[in-house]
C-alpha cells in the first residue's frame, strides 16, 4: 500500500470468489487475495468507480476504515466513538448504516447498527452541539459494519444498493435469480461469447440478458447510481474520464446467437422489456416455446436452466418434471452442452443424465448444484472417444 493507495474489499456470492478475483485482475492489473465470500487488494479511487461500474459477480465495494475488537456493547460503542467520522463525512450529510454480524455476542444486526448510529451522532452532537441526520433510504453516505465473532470491521460502503441491482429488472416474474449469480453461472460454464448462448426456461431474462451485456461489453452498472457520487470529496473528472472510456469500449455485435424461450408468453414479454432497459433486446432471440415440445433444433449451444426448485410444486410432480427435462434435452438439443442451477439436490438425480461437472453454489440461503450435461449424439463411448481425440489435438 502507497500513499496514494488504501485497502479495496469487494464482497461477492459463496463459489465466485475466484470468477470475481479474475474480473478485478483483467479489470485493474492487480492480483486480488482471496477470502470467504470477498476479495480484497490495494487500489486507488479510479479503481473503485471501476470496480462498481464494470464488474459482474461483485455484490459491493468497501472501503474498510477500521477493524476494532469488541467483548460486549459498552466496549463496541466506546470505539465506535473512538474514530473520528467528522473526517470522514460532514455534519450537513445524512448517512445511513448497514450491518451483518455473525457472533454469539453481537446476535442481531439491526441493532448493532442502532447503538452504532447512536454513538456517531453523539460525538458529533459532542463535538458541534449539532448531529448529522438519518436517511435510509436515499443517504449521503453509507457505513457498512461487519462483525465476526468479537472482531468488527467498519467500512466505507461505495456502492450503495446492492450491485446485483443492475437497473433493468424493474419487472420479474416468480423467484428470479440473482444477477450476480447468473454472471457468475455463466463464467463458470466457460462461455466463449461466441458458440449460441440459450435458455429455455428464460423467465425474466436474467440469464440471456447477463449474456447480451457480457458480450457487448455492456458494464454491470451502466443502468444505475452508486454511493460513492454523493461524496463531497468525489473526483468527478476521475469518475466522469472512467464512464466515458467504458461508453468507447461498448461493441454491439452483429451476430446475436443468444436466444431466450418460455412456454409462458407474459414471461417472455417480461423479459423483452427488461433486455430493452439493459440495452440488449436486439442482441436476443425472444420465442414462446415449451421445452418439453421444442423446435428450435439447436446445436453446438450452451444452454443454462434454471428450473423450480420445488416450494409451490408437489414432490411428486417435482420429480416428474425433472424428468421430463432430462428427456427433453436428450431428444431436442442433441450435440449441445447444458448447465442446470438447482436447490433441490434430490430432484436433480431425475435429471436421468451423467453430470460431467458439479459445482457448491448458494441462490440466497438455499445450497444449490450448478451441474454440466453433455449432450452428445449417439453413443456415449463414441462422444468420449471423440471428445479425446480433440484434446489429444
Amino acid at each position: 500500500m502507497t500513499e496514494s493507495t488504501f485497502p479495496i474489499v469487494v464482497k461477492t456470492l459463496f463459489g465466485l470468489e475466484e470468477v470475481l478475483a479474475q474480473e478485478i485482475e483483467e479489470l485493474c492489473g492487480v492480483s486480488p487475495e482471496i477470502l470467504n465470500r470477498a476479495v480484497s487488494f490495494d487500489g486507488d479511487m479510479e479503481m473503485v468507480f471501476k470496480c462498481n461500474l464494470h464488474l459482474r459477480t461483485a455484490l459491493r465495494v468497501v472501503l474498510p476504515i477500521r477493524t476494532i475488537r469488541a467483548y460486549n456493547y459498552k466496549q463496541y460503542i466506546r470505539k465506535i466513538k473512538s474514530v473520528d467520522w467528522s473526517s470522514i463525512f460532514h455534519l450537513d450529510q445524512t448517512f445511513s448504516i448497514h450491518a451483518t454480524t455473525h457472533s454469539e455476542v453481537f446476535r442481531h444486526s439491526k441493532y448493532v447498527a442502532l447503538k452504532a448510529k447512536d454513538a456517531i451522532v453523539d460525538q458529533f452532537r459532542e463535538k458541534f452541539d449539532k448531529r448529522p441526520s438519518v436517511d435510509t433510504e436515499n443517504p449521503d453516505v453509507q457505513i457498512y459494519i461487519h462483525i465476526s465473532d468479537k472482531d468488527c470491521t467498519l467500512s466505507l460502503d461505495s456502492s450503495g444498493e446492492s450491485l446485483d441491482k443492475r437497473g433493468y429488472r424493474l419487472e420479474m416474474n416468480a423467484a428470479p435469480i440473482n444477477e450476480v449469480l447468473a454472471a457468475g453461472i455463466i463464467k463458470l460454464t466457460g462461455w466463449d461469447h461466441q458458440t449460441n448462448f440459450c435458455d429455455p426456461m428464460c423467465g425474466s431474462g436474467t440469464f440471456p440478458i447477463e449474456a447480451a451485456m457480457l458480450t457487448a461489453n455492456i458494464p454491470a452498472g451502466f443502468n444505475r447510481s452508486f454511493a460513492f457520487e454523493k461524496w463531497k470529496d468525489l473526483d468527478r473528472e476521475c469518475w466522469k474520464r472512467v464512464k466515458n472510456e467504458a461508453v468507447k469500449n461498448v461493441n454491439m455485435p452483429a451476430n446475436n446467437a443468444i436466444y431466450a424461450f418460455d412456454i409462458d408468453e407474459e414471461s417472455v414479454q417480461i423479459a423483452k422489456e427488461n433486455a430493452k432497459r439493459a440495452g440488449v433486446k436486439d442482441l436476443i432471440n425472444f420465442k414462446t416455446e415449451d421445452l418439453f415440445e421444442s423446435e428450435s433444433n439447436l446445436s453446438d449451444t450452451l444452454l443454462i436452466l434454471n428450473p423450480p426448485y420445488g416450494k409451490r410444486i408437489n414432490p411428486d410432480e417435482l420429480i416428474g418434471f425433472y424428468k421430463s427435462i432430462g428427456t427433453a434435452l436428450k431428444h431436442h438439443f442433441n450435440g449441445c452442452t447444458a448447465w442446470i442451477i438447482s436447490a433441490n439436490l434430490e430432484a436433480l438425480k431425475f435429471i436421468g443424465l451423467k453430470a460431467s461437472k458439479k459445482i457448491k453454489l448458494f441462490n440466497g440461503p438455499l445450497e444449490c448444484r450448478l451441474q454440466r450435461y453433455d449432450l452428445f449424439k449417439g453413443k456415449r463411448k463414441d462422444f468420449k472417444l471423440a471428445k479425446g481425440k480433440e484434446e489429444q489435438n
